[in-house]
């Protein structure tokens, strides 16, 4: 693996304080994030197809739950079912207790997904939306989600790829030398640590999302209001500073669109994967593992 998997490429604290302050707001800002996450959850249909006939799951994982949306949408699905919705920030987690409801609520467990806090092969379901780009060292993330699935449990999750961003990435290189923006794995570094882990018939997708500003400034408030903040043990950390922001807002420009808006654009990598059979090895460096090249995964545009 690159070394973007390199375990201290984040400042796990930083994101901790900038989720914990941004519980508040993060609902009504992260429009991109909810439309991702539908999308996801409409993936579930697959275990309720009545002609699989598969037996309804009885322990669900929502790992970086935010505000439980998905965790409440999941408790509606299968009402019988454990949910348990799992975040590193506690205020997110006091922002999903206000959807938990007072009738079979779904529990919450303020835990890092690098570390879960439960049972070897004790869970049916774990689902996660937009929340290992936070995660420096994948085969190990999923490692760790291996060794809590049941064997021939479920694993949907999706992350963000590598052109996310990459407007906001060019305009800061103008400003100075810091990266601003975190690096993300490619669909296939992600899918070679999925089958490094053991998991079974990845099925792995790609969506390009466009969201479109006024200006800079008002891209920056939006990643504030969800706590998306440059959290790179290499950040500056001191403020940017008016001049470097200014350069870096100058170079955005260059980005505008004839409506007069500057755009954002996000790639979007969603997996569907099983984990394997009790016994079964993981995988060790030296091999080969995507057989499609990346240009033959077809690519949805979805502007916004």
């Amino acid at each position: 693996m690159s070394n973007l998997f390199d375990r201290t490429l984040f400042d796990s604290r930083h994101v901790r304080r900038a989720f914990s302050r941004s519980a508040a707001s993060y609902d009504a800002a992260a429009g991109l994030q909810h439309e991702v996450e539908s999308r996801l959850l409409e993936s579930l249909d697959y275990l309720d197809d009545p002609k699989l006939d598969l037996p309804k799951p009885e322990v669900v994982l929502d790992l970086g739950a935010g505000p439980g949306r998905a965790s409440a949408a999941m408790r509606k699905r299968w009402p019988k079912a454990r949910i348990v919705a799992v975040d590193l920030a506690l205020p997110m987690l006091r922002e999903a207790g206000k959807r938990s409801g007072w009738w079979r609520p779904f529990d919450r467990v303020n835990a890092d997904v690098r570390a879960l806090p439960f049972a070897e092969g004790s869970v049916d379901v774990l689902f996660s939306n937009l929340c290992l780009q936070w995660v420096e060292d994948l085969p190990a993330a999923f490692a760790g989600f291996r060794r809590v699935l049941k064997p021939g449990g479920l694993l949907l999750v999706s992350t963000f790829g590598p052109e996310t961003l990459g407007e906001l990435r060019d305009a800061f290189s103008h400003a100075d030398a810091t990266p601003h923006v975190s690096p993300f794995a490619t669909i296939a570094q992600f899918g070679d640590a999925l089958v490094h882990a053991g998991f079974k018939n990845p099925v792995l997708d790609r969506d390009v999302y466009t969201t479109r500003y006024a200006d800079l400034a008002s891209l920056m408030r939006e990643q504030r209001a969800i706590g998306a903040t440059n959290a790179l043990q290499t950040r500056r950390h001191t403020l940017t500073g008016r001049a470097r922001f200014a350069a870096a807002a100058q170079a955005y420009d260059a980005f505008r669109q004839a409506d007069g808006l500057l755009p954002a654009t996000w790639e979007v990598i969603t997996s569907m994967a099983w984990a394997p059979p009790p016994g079964a090895p993981i995988r060790e460096g030296g091999f080969e593992v995507t057989t499609v090249p990346v240009s033959a995964i077809p690519v949805r545009r979805r502007p916004r």
